[in-house]
């Protein structure tokens, strides 16, 4: 396609990059109040919340912005754990659809699939590659 120097590109990567900043950020503040439910629901403490989100484990300050709806980071690497950490939520309600409590509760239980420490020890241990093995392992129990 060719192009004059004042045509916009109009292919669907740059429609996706034009989209006004306070839409990407109020997109970034509904995640972040979703995250935020999620963890509440798994009952895990305030430092494996941080480490979950990629965050030094002390910072309760950025965790008590994301649960007042302000954005989530708009790093990748933030923005892939949440997307990572809403999967594994969505595995685990597709699994156990007719027991939340056990769907809340998994990531908290010993596991066998990771030498009997829990899912959220797992991820606190090894960071973003725990991340995934959780994921791939959740994502292979639902025969994807």
């Amino acid at each position: 396609m060719s192009q004059t120097p004042n045509q916009p590109v109009s292919d669907a990567t740059d429609f996706a990059s034009a989209a006004p900043p306070e839409d990407e950020a109020h997109d970034r503040s509904r995640l972040a109040v979703m995250v935020m439910t999620l963890l509440d629901h798994w009952q895990i403490s305030t430092e494996a919340q941080a480490n979950l989100l990629g965050l030094a484990p002390g910072n309760r300050a950025a965790l008590a912005r994301y649960r007042r709806g302000e954005p989530i980071g708009s790093g990748r690497d933030q923005q892939d754990r949440v997307g990572h950490l809403l999967a594994i939520h969505k595995n685990l309600r597709l699994l156990f659809p007719h027991d939340r409590a056990l769907a809340y509760g998994w990531m908290s239980r010993p596991n066998r699939a990771f030498d009997q420490r829990t899912p959220v020890d797992l991820i606190c241990d090894l960071g973003f590659a725990g991340l995934l093995a959780v994921r791939g392992y959740l994502d292979r129990a639902r025969g994807r």
